[in-house]
């Protein structure tokens, strides 16, 4: 079993990988497809993405958590793996059977785009990368889709060339995911032998799966349903091409956070199994002061740089995005901090109500937001709803494990990087009038911003030698880790 250090590592390569890919070819993109261009595609790319979740339900957290759990038998993990397959595979193609009724019935305007978005509905069917964050096998997922990454980068270079070509741009996004999700199914039966599981093993998975699924849901009202509100709800799609592009940039972070929490949610789901209740504490306790020291580098300096950054990478069509994400930036903060509780601390310890409250509250609130700033405000009205949720479920879960985990020692260890983070901020707006060239700004502000944040971070964890402000230093170093 491979360490928490290199486990993250990979998975952190595998989120940003599906983050870079799109994000390197976005300057190239935003100029040849344009606002509208982007807001069409990712509107329809938004729906589809609803159906692919109701194809996998809550597989993500419920099938990572039932591999780990069983992993260590491999009788017990083939009848594990084969019962949640099926059920996938019922729920994966009702979902695609849907689709395409909603497509051929309800969408007039995209039709052609959101047809070919069918490949992505359909790629649900074989996702079982739940299986290998499972068993802990993240190195596997990583490399099998980083050539075919790489591919569908060189195509869009080579074969998307006009405002015409979005429907190139869109198969060649959807044909890489399905591709992606194939890549690792040869490797399946080196851990699990085929067997015939009965319809009540199958049934058995439904109703737990569906209790992880309602979060998921309710997540995806401030992750997904943002974009379709924006292009159901103002005549501009162009408002929704700004708020993907925005996107972009902030989901960066979130990546490295998402993958963090993938990390630890199986290493922690055997730790409970195993009654290890001290190892799972230290794991919180250093998994808090990385996301608040990684955290706060990360809002600060992109929010930094954002009104810099935008104009420069997008093109000035974009000049708007910079303001966007300036305002959106906090919730990297937010969205770290409830990662933590909610996939080392909730979901292994099955406090599943917890879970589906607190983000249940972070629907309801962005949903609200939404219907009533959107109209008014467009994408900004979105960033708003998605702050005031993001906020509203770490406060909650906060809340909810108040009792049971040393919260206010995880606020002692990492308020000096908020601060620190707030320094830098400062100097590095003040820092955007030194050139007339962004080349020059964006590498000042960076360089300096780093620096100061190093220097001021470095300098508070030399003068206190504590053992929880060490554990930050170490958390990637030991052995165990």
């Amino acid at each position: 079993m491979a360490s928490v250090k290199k486990n993250f590592i990979y998975n952190s390569v595998y989120h940003i990988l599906l983050i870079i890919f799109p994000l390197i070819t976005a300057p190239y993109i935003s100029r040849v497809l344009g606002a509208s261009g982007i807001g069409a595609f990712s509107y329809t790319h938004s729906v589809a993405n609803y159906f692919s979740l109701f194809a996998i339900l809550g597989m993500k957290n419920y099938g990572n958590r039932c591999v780990a759990m069983s992993r260590d038998n491999r009788a017990n993990l083939s009848r594990t793996f084969w019962s949640l397959y099926f059920m996938q595979v019922i729920t994966a193609g009702l979902a695609v059977i849907v689709y395409l009724v909603y497509v051929l019935l309800f969408e007039q305007k995209y039709e052609l785009i959101a047809l070919l978005h069918t490949i992505f509905v359909l790629a649900s069917l074989f996702d079982i990368s739940w299986f290998f964050f499972g068993l802990e096998q993240f190195k596997l997922t990583v490399t099998r889709g980083l050539s075919i990454r790489v591919l569908s980068l060189i195509l869009i270079f080579v074969f998307v060339k006009t405002p015409d070509d979005l429907g190139i741009y869109t198969t060649i996004n959807v044909v890489s995911t399905l591709m992606t999700q194939l890549a690792v199914w040869p490797f399946l039966k080196r851990h699990v032998d085929y067997v015939r599981v009965t319809k009540a093993e199958i049934i058995s998975h439904i109703k737990p799966n569906i209790i992880l699924f309602i979060p998921v849901i309710a997540v995806s009202l401030y992750r997904v349903m943002d974009k379709i509100m924006l292009g159901s709800m103002v005549s501009d799609i162009a408002q929704v091409g700004f708020y993907e592009n925005t996107e972009k940039i902030i989901n960066i972070p979130m990546g490295l956070i998402t993958a963090l929490g993938t990390v630890m949610l199986p290493r922690m789901s055997n730790l409970v199994v195993k009654g290890d209740e001290k190892s799972s504490r230290m794991y919180i306790e250093s998994s808090m002061l990385f996301v608040m020291f990684m955290g706060s580098a990360l809002t600060f300096g992109i929010a930094g740089i954002a009104p810099v950054f935008a104009p420069f990478f997008f093109g000035e069509e974009f000049d708007i995005c910079g303001e966007l994400i300036t305002y959106i930036s906090p919730t990297i903060l937010f969205l770290g901090w409830a990662n933590v509780i909610r996939t080392q601390y909730l979901v292994p310890n099955k406090k599943d109500a917890s879970f589906i409250i607190s983000v249940s509250l972070g629907a309801v609130t962005n949903l609200v937001i939404n219907i009533l700033l959107i109209p008014k405000m467009g994408a900004l009205g979105a960033i708003i709803g998605t702050i005031a949720a993001e906020f509203a479920v770490a406060l909650s879960q906060t809340l909810m494990v108040y009792k049971y985990l040393d919260i206010m020692l995880y606020l002692k260890n990492g308020w000096f990087f908020i601060l620190f983070g707030a320094i830098m901020f400062t100097v590095v707006r003040a820092l955007a009038a030194v050139s007339s060239s962004d080349v020059i700004v964006l590498t000042v502000q960076i360089s300096t911003g780093a620096f100061i944040y190093l220097a001021l971070s470095g300098a508070y964890l030399i003068l206190n030698r504590k053992k929880s402000v060490m554990r930050l230093i170490n958390i990637f170093q030991r052995k165990r880790l």
